[in-house]
């Protein structure tokens, strides 16, 4: 890291607090974790209330056990006549104030949750099926919801472009309608402080008839992402719902590439960026519903 000029060191695993000063001291240079990176990533995505919350309260979670003092200004209370301490240390009013913060963060994610609830009662009282799409970060998830839609939801070429559900109608020619939701973008090992974070936002997900699992195919290393969403989405106890196998940007790879992978996955083939691929999709799609 010296040689190389470095000012921040980042870590592909979750450190201890123990091991991120350690490693500060004998480096001097800033160290970060996977979980530190990728909720610094969230907190610039964050667009809604609900995002910014579950972010928030996410962050605090994760620095309230690495919040450290300085020898002597820790103590309170001195021993010995007359030989009371500085008072309450900037540390301890730290620790306070994150916890009086996360109480009430952790009380406005319950209050929107039940405004989310009741809206996805009206939904699905209103009987018009829900097909949610999910998949790794990245895969295209929300260009296809804006294709498959005509919307306009936010999307990027970016890592956790999304962090906010989206809900759109899609109609098909023979009268149908359906609901389709977009999600937050699954990561391998996602810390478990996020996952508890997310919760909320992929509670949606349980009202779905399908899950509509959306790959890069031009991603050298689909076949694990494939199987990190497989193992999120069996953890949020979510694999009895059926689900359909999209493999995306299938312009980028060669097109016998294509048809040998959809083989052997079952899975349909679509180019966000191209409309008039999504033949086979929404045929799918209006015979199952």
């Amino acid at each position: 890291a010296l040689q190389q000029g470095a000012t921040l060191l980042v870590f592909d695993q979750d450190l201890t607090p123990g091991q991120v000063r350690a490693i500060t001291a004998i480096t001097e240079i800033k160290v970060i974790d996977r979980s530190q990176l990728i909720l610094d990533i969230f907190a610039r995505r964050a667009h809604t209330l609900d995002g910014k919350v579950q972010v928030e309260l996410a962050q605090l979670r994760y620095i309230l056990p690495r919040l450290t003092g300085k020898g002597t200004a820790m103590s309170r209370l001195m021993g010995g006549i007359g030989g009371r301490g500085p008072g309450e240390t900037k540390l301890e009013i730290d620790r306070r104030r994150i916890h009086d913060r996360i109480a009430r963060l952790e009380k406005q994610l319950e209050d929107l949750g039940r405004q989310r609830r009741q809206r996805r009662r009206k939904r699905v009282d209103a009987g018009v099926p829900i097909v949610s799409i999910v998949g790794y970060t990245n895969a295209g998830k929300s260009t296809l919801l804006n294709a498959l839609t005509q919307s306009e939801v936010f999307t990027e070429d970016l890592l956790f472009a999304t962090l906010d559900t989206s809900t759109r109608r899609l109609r098909f020619p023979r009268e149908r309608e359906v609901i389709i939701t977009d999600t937050v973008g699954f990561i391998r090992q996602l810390p478990k402080s996020l996952m508890g974070a997310f919760k909320a936002t992929l509670e949606e997900l349980e009202d779905a008839r399908l899950l509509v699992h959306v790959v890069d195919i031009a991603n050298p290393r689909c076949e694990e992402q494939i199987r990190a969403v497989e193992r999120i989405l069996g953890d949020l106890e979510l694999h009895e719902i059926p689900r359909l196998l999209v493999f995306n940007k299938i312009d980028l790879v060669p097109a016998e590439v294509v048809a040998a992978v959809c083989r052997r996955y079952e899975a349909i083939p679509v180019s966000a960026r191209d409309r008039s691929s999504f033949i086979p999709l929404l045929n799918e799609l209006e015979e199952r519903f």
